[in-house]
């Protein structure tokens, strides 16, 4: 029967069995396999058994699921290959004994952590940079509203100023 082994330090020895057509994996403890690890989303992805095939589909995790380094939404996941789920690793092997999931340190983890993407080998090899481009939510702010606002406000003070000069002078005549 195939397995997951999770290669990641801090949590080695922990690994799933895939018996069920079916299995969760995630932060959360309602998850067929759980890894609790922050970068890893609380529902993170699922691995099915279509034929003899085992599909890992990603449940919108913060972080992503990769197989191999490469990113995937849904991909057939062969034994020797490695899943990452945010920054856990774990591979896929064919066969195996009985093991269940470790207890590896259970700590409450409300919030799945976002890990930073940094620069990919492809880019450092293609020797270009990420471009970020022009968007109106970063082009600098017009003054006009402003400009209208105080001048508006300055003829509203004399205006102001000359009704209090002509009270004031029928007031003492």
């Amino acid at each position: 029967m195939a397995k997951l082994v999770v290669l990641s330090e801090g949590f080695t020895g922990l690994s799933h069995e895939l018996k069920g057509e079916k299995t969760t994996v995630g932060r959360l403890e309602d998850n067929s396999f759980q890894v609790a690890e922050a970068s890893v989303s609380s529902h993170h992805c699922e691995i099915l058994q279509r034929g003899s095939d085992l599909v890992v589909k990603d449940l919108n995790s913060t972080n992503g699921t990769f197989i191999n380094g490469e990113h995937v939404t849904e991909a057939v996941l062969k034994p020797g290959q490695i899943l990452r789920l945010g920054q856990v690793e774990i591979r896929l092997e064919a066969g195996g004994g009985a093991g269940g999931p470790a207890a590896a340190g259970k700590k409450p983890l409300d919030k799945t952590m976002v890990i930073a993407q940094g620069v990919k080998v492809a880019e450092l090899d293609q020797g270009s940079r990420p471009t970020v481009e022009a968007s109106t939510a970063f082009t600098k702010k017009s003054n006009k509203i402003n400009r209208i606002f105080i001048a508006i406000g300055v003829v509203l003070g004399v205006a102001i100023v000359v009704f209090i000069v002509i009270a004031i002078q029928k007031m003492s005549q």
